[in-house]
């Protein structure tokens, strides 16, 4: 379904069937484009047609739809007839017949009137045609689409030896549309940005994006709509696999995309980050726990869950016994429904059948340790006894002793020693000794446990193999696999935020970074140290000038390995995906941190541009370098980015950059001014107004200008924007909140605009943001500590 799991639009064809009075016409006298488009996922197919709306309750439908002629309808088969008729008032109109269905649910049934242009390839008799605005077909948008789509289809068929069962495959690109993507059998929609391409854009980010979306709704051809999961509490069987197999089909198109990198990077960490709370269901829920909206399912669980359990599940299994499970799974269920009792058991068959893998426990119990509990464990391992132990990963600070939550789980551990591979072990119970990880004291050698995060956990070690760690990954880092070196950081700084560990540890394994190439480790390094809602803030700690030695000193090799390649030939950088994705924030950060190249090379290229509005700032970096370039200006500088902002050929994405970098300014009057223009009827009529207010109000020196025009101009605002602006506003000024005479300060001014519920409510999260903030002042203090001992090494 949806990709990205966005909101889902109810259908709203139902009019495109019923013959009134030509509405399409008229619009057209006045060159109005008229698009009906549906999606049913998950319960909208009962507000259109009479059915039973249950994915289990498959039939075949025949469908027609009476159109306006100048529109064609296009339907999940081809179309075996045009007609026309007249109604009552003598208005023609068009039917079209399809043929038709296999048999399916009927979420997946769906109806596209446009008038649309297409191009179109046949692949292994699939017809597959790509419909978008006729400009975009014609300037060459969607030829990548169609590149890729029969690529992918053919690679999954002869993956998984599982025909595709339609003729036809159409794919549609929406002008708007909420769901991100949708894989109705045999007429896929998605939103336009996700699915063209400029043949003028170099870069592979774009590509990428498309070929993994593209690839997560081909994926679900097999798994949801041949084989759909019974009912939605075992969504995850259609949602995970097909986010396991997009990013199989995308490195298969797009061979210079690392997947082990992208999976972990995309999929497995983010959901890590998430699924740690108590309150986190399971990825399979019994029917009768399933409360409220089914919208609710189609959330993170689901599809990173899901895949990166799958991930794991294909890594001790081996990729040709899954494949081969998963073959006889689809198989035997085809136009059919199943739960995920039915995929453990064909594995098992497969398992059973031969004696290359040997399971400690059947499939069931394996995996329903994963599905049918919520959260994921942390391993702890003492190097000195070779015990590893289990226990669920749970937020130590907030009194969660782990002792209540008796969840064990089956773990595949996959590890290595001194640099070599070693035979996966298994761990059953709560704890274990393994005595091959015994390692005396007096030797240096180290383990490394759950390599390339095949497995969905993370890893606490003891302070000896992490000395160890330290000692190789200062010497010699590429030792460690990148992937794994990715995961050592992410755990200790996990680990650190929910009191497993001491800061001072985290920021031990941070030392040899002057040596790390890889910058989607990078990324990770600076989202935990240089968080980007605090970056405000932590210019006001004793920490900033200690961070800023400390890491520009290690951030100058790659930052001027990057640099060279921005001024001399950026096109160089066009299949360095990572750099397209994450450049950004290295750039943002050295800038911030005032490293005097960064700032220099932002006024260079913001000069250029303002010699010449043709030049196109590169995009990898173009955010960074009009903010500085607009923050070490003058009022030159500002008032050329909102000359450009109100030029009527800059594109939304760069509109929103400027709207951003004008609040980058360093003098208040500028600010100030620009708040004011926000007032103007232009910007406060697309609802600009907020988007400035916010953006100033994170700024160093915006958030009290920010504040104090909030509060000069709040009736006008609120009548605009309602109480939702003071509660953003709010949570940012929470920031800068360290005591109770500032809480009242606030107080002053909501308790004369607040209802009183409101009121409390606010002030609560004052007090809990007073809270927090105490809590960093400490943290920020053990680091600047740690800092002033480390800064020089």
């Amino acid at each position: 379904m949806p990709f990205l799991y966005a909101q889902s639009l109810a259908a709203t064809w139902l009019a495109a069937s019923v013959p009134q009075r030509s509405a399409s016409s008229e619009a057209r006298l006045h060159g109005i484009c008229m698009l009906i488009a549906s999606q049913l996922e998950p319960t909208y197919a009962r507000t259109v047609y009479p059915c039973f709306d249950e994915p289990a309750m498959k039939a075949t439908f025949n469908i027609r739809i009476v159109h306006d002629p100048s529109y064609v309808a296009l339907s999940n088969m081809p179309a075996i007839d045009v007609s026309e008729m007249k109604d009552e008032n003598g208005s023609l109109w068009r039917v079209t017949t399809f043929n038709t269905t296999l048999k399916m649910s009927t979420y997946l049934t769906a109806f596209v009137i446009c008038d649309f242009d297409y191009v179109t390839r046949t692949e292994r008799g699939n017809e597959i045609r790509i419909w978008a605005r006729k400009e975009a077909v014609k300037n060459g948008y969607v030829d990548y689409a169609l590149n890729i789509t029969g690529q992918i289809f053919s690679f999954l068929e002869d993956l998984l030896n599982v025909s595709y069962p339609l003729p036809k495959t159409d794919l549609v690109a929406l002008p708007d549309f909420g769901a991100g993507a949708m894989e109705n059998w045999g007429l896929m929609t998605f939103q336009e940005s996700s699915l063209m391409y400029l043949p003028s854009d170099k870069f592979t980010s774009r590509k990428a994006m498309i070929a993994i979306i593209v690839s997560h709704e081909i994926g679900h051809q097999w798994f949801g709509n041949l084989v759909t999961m019974n009912w939605w509490n075992d969504l995850w069987l259609n949602e995970g696999l097909a986010s396991y197999f997009e990013y199989l089909g995308a490195t298969f198109v797009e061979p210079k995309l690392s997947l082990d990198k992208i999976f972990s990077d995309h999929v497995v960490q983010p959901v890590l980050r998430e699924d740690n709370e108590i309150g986190v269901r399971s990825l399979s829920e019994s029917e009768d726990k399933i409360k409220g909206s089914l919208m609710s399912l189609f959330d993170s669980i689901t599809y990173n869950k899901g895949a990166s359990v799958t991930w794991m599940l294909s890594g001790f299994l081996t990729e040709k016994l899954f494949i081969r499970a998963l073959t006889l799974y689809l198989k035997e269920f085809s136009f059919l429904n199943a739960d995920q009792d039915d995929l453990w058991t064909h594995i098992q068959m497969v398992v059973d059948a031969q004696d290359e893998v040997q399971l400690p426990a059947s499939v069931k119990q394996i995996m329903d340790s994963w599905t049918c509990q919520n959260g994921f464990p942390v391993l702890t391992l003492n190097l000195t006894t070779g015990t590893i132990s289990q226990e669920q990963f749970l937020n130590k600070k907030n009194g969660n002793s782990t002792n209540s939550y008796n969840n064990t789980w089956i773990i595949p551990i996959s590890w290595m020693r001194n640099g070599s591979s070693q035979p996966l072990v298994w761990l059953d119970k709560s704890s274990k000794v393994f005595p091959e990880m015994q390692v005396p004291e007096s030797e240096y050698d180290w383990v490394l446990l759950n390599v390339n995060l095949s497995g969905y956990y993370r890893v606490n070690y003891d302070q000896l193999n992490l000395k160890r760690l330290l000692r190789l990954l200062e010497n010699d880092p590429k030792a460690i696999p990148a992937v794994s070196r990715f995961q050592l950081i992410d755990d200790v700084f996990a680990l650190t935020e929910f009191g497993y560990i001491q800061i001072e540890t985290a920021l031990e394994l941070t030392k040899y970074l002057a040596r790390e190439d890889e910058l989607f480790i990078w990324n990770l390094v600076l989202l935990n140290l240089v968080p980007e809602n605090l970056e405000s803030t932590l210019k006001n700690y004793e920490v900033y000038p200690l961070l800023k030695k400390y890491l520009l000193k290690r951030m100058l090799p790659i930052y001027h390995y990057y640099a060279g390649f921005i001024r001399e030939n950026v096109d160089a950088l066009e299949d360095d995906y990572f750099a397209q994705v994450y450049l950004e924030k290295l750039f943002a950060t050295a800038c911030w941190l005032g490293l005097q190249d960064c700032l220099n090379l932002s006024s260079e290229l913001f000069a250029k541009w303002m010699e010449n509005p043709e030049y196109k700032i590169p995009f990898l970096i173009r955010r960074t370098v009009c903010c500085y370039g607009v923050a070490v200006g003058s009022d030159k500088e500002w008032n050329f980015a909102w000359e450009m902002y109100n030029h009527t050929d800059t594109t939304k994405e760069d509109k929103d950059i400027l709207l951003s970098a004008m609040s980058c300014a360093k003098e208040s009057w500028l600010l100030y001014r620009y708040l004011q223009y926000g007032l103007s009827d232009a910007l406060f009529s697309c609802n600009c107004t907020s988007i400035i207010i916010l953006s100033v109000v994170t700024k160093d020196i915006g958030h009290r200008i920010a504040w104090e025009f909030v509060t000069e101009n709040w009736p006008l605002l609120s009548e605009r924007y309602g109480k939702e602006l003071l509660h953003d506003v709010l949570k940012v000024m929470g920031r800068f909140v360290n005591t109770d005479v500032q809480i009242q300060e606030l107080q002053v001014f909501y308790n004369t605009t607040l209802e009183e519920d409101e009121r409390v409510a606010t002030t609560l999260l004052l007090e809990f943001t007073k809270f927090e903030n105490m809590e960093r002042r400490e943290l920020l203090t053990k680091v600047a500590n740690w800092l002033q001992k480390n800064v020089d090494d």
